[in-house]
């Protein structure tokens, strides 16, 4: 069986993003699902797969990270609104028995994504 995991760099100062408020959608036409709701941990990552078992299906599937509050958090003066407040990363899942592992790299003003190992 396949699973999903995920973890966050904060770019800006070179450091585990930890403490971001992660959720994970399911994408079904206009339809969205909310499946989980996490927390990145001291290390960025978080402590157990965001998708796995019977739920690891194919689809498409969006993973939403609450930057904002995590830089507002860390001290960081954030024009309102924010430039990026909450990043949604929508995927597709095509190979049920893989590893899919979609980290993201994040600052107030950009990020960056891709399919990890």
């Amino acid at each position: 069986m396949g699973y999903l995991t995920t973890h966050v760099l904060d770019a800006a100062h070179g450091r585990p993003g930890n403490e971001i408020r992660i959720d994970l959608y399911r994408i079904r036409g206009q339809e969205r699902e909310l499946l989980l709701t996490t927390v990145t941990n001291d290390d960025g990552r978080c402590d157990s797969p965001v998708l796995e078992g019977d739920a690891f299906v194919a689809g498409v599937y969006e993973l939403l990270f609450h930057a904002g509050d995590y830089f507002r958090a860390q001290g960081v003066e954030l024009p309102e609104p924010a430039f990026l407040d909450q990043v949604p990363l929508r995927f597709g899942i095509s190979a049920e028995d893989d590893h899919y592992h979609v980290p993201l790299l994040i600052s107030p003003y950009s990020y960056s994504t891709y399919r990890g190992s």
